[in-house]
């Protein structure tokens, strides 16, 4: 596996850089570091290195995002600790609950831990290391967590193996494929969809449920934990950790997925939002919020590229995560012009978002699946860019309708005198 390739060395060194840099400038360091080696480990096969197998590069994706976030988690540390503010209770609290001082030794322990090494969840170091220090392990609930997130495997196994069994990626891949009607084709990319996301709802419920069964990411409930951030109360946290009466414990911080905002949620935001959702607050903590102010126009499109090279190097992953910022414009803009009015209007208008949503899903998907250039460019090209035409009138007719009702209102306005 990883081990077994010659540049296994190269990523080891990774957390000895933590140690020998400057805590104000390891997070930035070790980020170039971990992308660069990325970038150089889906390549190394153009260097003589024998071509890393699916498996291994699994691996290093959460690899990658834990040692990234370690050294943001350090620095953040480093920033609590110098912080003066609040009072001697709040500065006590913060330096046992959020300063963190791992050894080498500690960070490749975290690196390699095998929970979520394949499929995720992502999870900070302070969460690991909360898991080998937990002092109430006999009260951290585990059978019921467990059945409760299973309710849903069943239904996702099945709508999984009946679209399947009936439809393939490796249809759209031949020549024949294009053969079939307009309508074909177009439908084509909605059942696959279905078959690409209740693929990763499996793993992500299984990933989840592994977490459990060790106590990972078990908090109490009253330290209101939020999903990859941890507990965000630490006096909650504090006294409920030092009471000796029951303790309600919840697993929010390992939560990876939302069926119901997945399916359900009625805007490409929401949609984004529930979906593989520990590796989104590692994207919005370190990525999105860390951009510049200066360049505030540009985060998600910044955001959406840094997400686009860590899922590989394929031309159809940035072809679709970059169609993401324009989605996203063109979406605040419709519902800006349209969404008002009476209830009834305003649900048609929330169930017409949903059905578009939807297919701006599907459409990116076949991006994600095909990967390579030719294939996407084909297969889209068979549907005339539908996803991107459609895309740039909603873009278009929301900013011209969003800035007459704008003025409309301004002139409606009571003038004062």
């Amino acid at each position: 596996m990883l081990r077994s390739t010659p540049c296994f060395a190269i990523l080891r060194s990774a957390p000895c850089l933590v140690n020998l840099l400057c805590w104000r400038k390891c997070h930035w360091l070790l980020f170039a570091w971990c992308f660069s080696y990325l970038a150089f480990f889906r390549t190394c096969h153009y260097f003589g290195i024998p071509k890393v197998s699916p498996l291994s590069n699994a691996v290093q994706l959460f690899v990658t995002l834990r040692l990234i976030g370690l050294g943001f988690e350090i620095h953040d540390s480093h920033m609590e600790l110098s912080n003066n503010e609040g009072t001697d209770e709040e500065k006590e609290l913060r330096k046992q609950y959020k300063c963190i001082t791992p050894s080498t030794v500690d960070m490749l322990h975290y690196a390699f831990c095998y929970v979520g090494q394949f499929t995720g969840p992502y999870y900070k170091y302070r969460t690991y290391q909360d898991m080998i220090h937990v002092s109430r392990v006999s009260d951290i609930p585990s059978t019921e967590p467990v059945i409760q997130r299973l309710r849903d495997l069943p239904l996702v196994v099945l709508n999984y193996l009946v679209c399947s069994y009936f439809f393939n990626i490796e249809n759209v891949q031949n020549e024949e494929f294009y053969d079939n009607p307009f309508w074909f084709r177009l439908f084509y990319m909605v059942p696959m969809f279905m078959v690409f996301r209740t693929r990763l709802y499996m793993a992500w419920i299984l990933a989840e449920c592994m977490c459990m069964t060790i106590g990972l990411g078990a908090y109490p409930s009253f330290s209101k934990p939020k999903c990859g951030m941890g507990p965000t109360d630490l006096k909650e946290l504090h006294k409920s950790n030092t009471t000796k009466s029951p303790v309600e414990y919840n697993y929010e911080t390992i939560h990876s997925l939302s069926i119901y905002g997945c399916e359900l949620g009625r805007t490409t935001k929401e949609g984004l939002r529930s979906w593989n959702m520990t590796v989104q607050y590692w994207l919005a903590a370190y990525c999105h919020h860390r951009i510049p102010h200066s360049l505030k126009a540009y985060r998600v499109a910044i955001t959406m590229t840094i997400s686009a090279f860590w899922h590989g190097i394929y031309p159809g992953y940035y072809l679709s995560f970059l169609l993401v910022p324009l989605i996203l414009i063109a979406e605040d803009n419709m519902r800006a012009a349209f969404r008002h009015g009476s209830p009834r209007r305003i649900q048609c208008f929330d169930w017409a978002c949903w059905f578009f949503k939807m297919r701006g899903f599907d459409y990116m998907c076949m991006g994600f699946l095909l990967l390579r250039l030719d294939y996407t460019l084909t297969y889209w090209k068979s549907i005339f860019f539908i996803g991107h035409v459609v895309t740039a009138v909603f873009l278009v007719t929301g900013m011209l309708l969003r800035k007459k009702s704008k003025s409309v209102g301004e002139e409606n306005k009571p003038k004062l005198n």
